[in-house]
């Protein structure tokens, strides 16, 4: 790779007219997936109140899970055979129908049926976002479009309980859904004069992919296993899950290698960066996790109001975006390289402060403390996030296989929250001695967790190009 090949493009080349539609695809397309996370979460108590269900109540995020993470792990054999505008059309259009099927659900079973199918077409777009820059955009633009994308997430966390709190206070939990679908017919509109009509991988043999039904059934059967893990029930059982989703997700990584369909690249079972890259991006996105239980400790030790809580709660994903957003110019290498060292550091140093500063009736400063360490913590994420995407595709010789790393970087984001998420529940439901004990060995654990990924960042600086 030349030098010029590493200049970054600016913001306004991105946003400009030329590449203006693209950029809404891309990133419309992983806003259209977090949002709906979050809208529903906030939906869910007036759901319930209307239609019932209320034992099922887990189930409408969980299926949507896994659904999205058995879909992702499809995003680079689809851009492969049929190329990105079908695959975007394919992915709006199921999810404009299941939005609608959400809508107009008469009881929980039809909910939660249509919240999997919404799974499986928003994982498809959210992988999307990742896997279809390379092959839309000039290298020069792919570092602020990774920041742009992944900023999504951030933006998704703010957007997403602000909306669905707002349907709900009025008893329209419904219309939430009829307006995403609207959205996504929008979105489908601009598809086919933003994206590029050519197939992933162009100008390389395209290969004879297949469906990677076993790496498929052993990574959904994974985050079906940590994702009912969190789901307080016996504490043994829990923890068993959590264990049996970690061997499951170790037995895809076996099968995956030796399979010719496979979901991750070949480079990541090689001597090169990737694996390390992938490793990285991973404990950052379970070291984010964290954040599944602050709001529900804002209102337990700080008496916060639901909404005052939730916001708490965005402080890490305001850390995140605007830090990315940032770090996306930067251009030299070793300042690069150093970013992406020292984030899982940062990271822990802002949920050490966080495991600190837990207490009973916490007051105003305390509570202030409590943002400025998730504020701390989403700045290690998004500091590093858009470079390590972007070293992500550019460790592989093959084009057509850059489309694959680059689709793998959303499996690896998913399945991580799924992980993370789980271990959060396990941490919570097993420690006994009150909820501010609770807190601070959920923030101590995943202080742990995140410290460690040093080892990998700093690999993951190591033989890159």
């Amino acid at each position: 790779m030349t030098h010029a090949a590493n200049i970054t493009g600016s913001w306004r080349e991105l946003l400009g007219a030329r590449y203006l539609g693209t950029s809404v695809v891309l990133a419309g397309g992983v806003g259209l997936y977090a949002t709906n996370e979050f809208l529903t979460i906030s939906l869910l108590p007036n759901t319930v109140a209307e239609i019932g269900g209320s034992r099922l109540y887990a189930w409408v995020t969980t299926l949507y899970l896994v659904g999205s993470v058995v879909a992702a792990t499809m995003v680079n054999p689809m851009l492969v055979r049929v190329g990105a505008r079908p695959s975007y059309l394919m992915g709006l259009a199921v999810f404009g129908a299941s939005s609608l099927a959400c809508g107009a659900a008469p009881n929980m079973e039809v909910l939660i049926a249509a919240r999997a199918l919404q799974g499986v077409a928003g994982g498809l777009l959210a992988g999307l976002g990742y896997a279809v820059i390379n092959a839309a955009l000039p290298r020069s633009l792919w570092t602020r479009a990774s920041a742009l994308v992944s900023a999504m997430w951030g933006v998704a966390t703010v957007v997403g309980p602000a909306t669905g709190g707002l349907f709900a206070q009025f008893g329209l939990w419904r219309w939430a859904f009829v307006a995403m679908a609207i959205l996504t017919a929008l979105m489908a509109m601009l598809v086919p004069v933003a994206l590029p009509a050519g197939r992933a991988g162009r100008g390389a043999e395209t290969p004879a992919l297949g469906v990677p039904v076993w790496s498929l059934v052993l990574i959904g059967a994974a985050a079906l296993a940590v994702s009912v893990a969190q789901i307080p029930h016996n504490i043994v059982a829990t923890a068993g899950l959590l264990a049996a989703g970690v061997a499951l997700a170790g037995l895809f990584a076996i099968v995956d290698k030796r399979m010719r369909a496979a979901v991750l690249p070949p480079s990541v079972f090689g001597p090169g960066p990737l694996k390390w890259i992938y490793l990285t991006m991973g404990l950052l996105m379970v070291g984010a996790m964290v954040d599944t239980y602050v709001p529900l400790f804002g209102q337990r030790l700080a008496h916060l109001t639901p909404v005052a809580a939730g916001f708490l709660g965005a402080a890490l994903a305001v850390g995140w975006t605007v830090s990315e957003i940032v770090s996306a110019s930067l251009e030299s290498p070793r300042a690069i390289g150093r970013v992406i060292a020292v984030a899982p550091v940062v990271v822990a140093s802002g949920l050490a402060l966080g495991a600190f500063t837990q207490r009973d009736n916490a007051s105003a400063a305390v509570v202030a403390a409590w943002t400025l360490a998730l504020l701390v913590a989403g700045i290690g994420i998004g500091m590093a996030w858009p470079h390590l995407s972007v070293r992500a595709m550019d460790s592989v010789d093959d084009p057509a296989e850059g489309v694959a790393a680059a689709a793998a970087i959303n499996t690896v984001q998913l399945v991580s929250g799924a992980f993370g998420a789980g271990v959060a529940g396990v941490v919570v439901n097993t420690t006994q001695g009150g909820d501010a004990v609770a807190a601070r060995w959920l923030f101590a654990v995943f202080t742990a967790l995140t410290a460690a990924g040093v080892v990998a960042s700093y690999r993951a600086t190591r033989g890159g190009r």
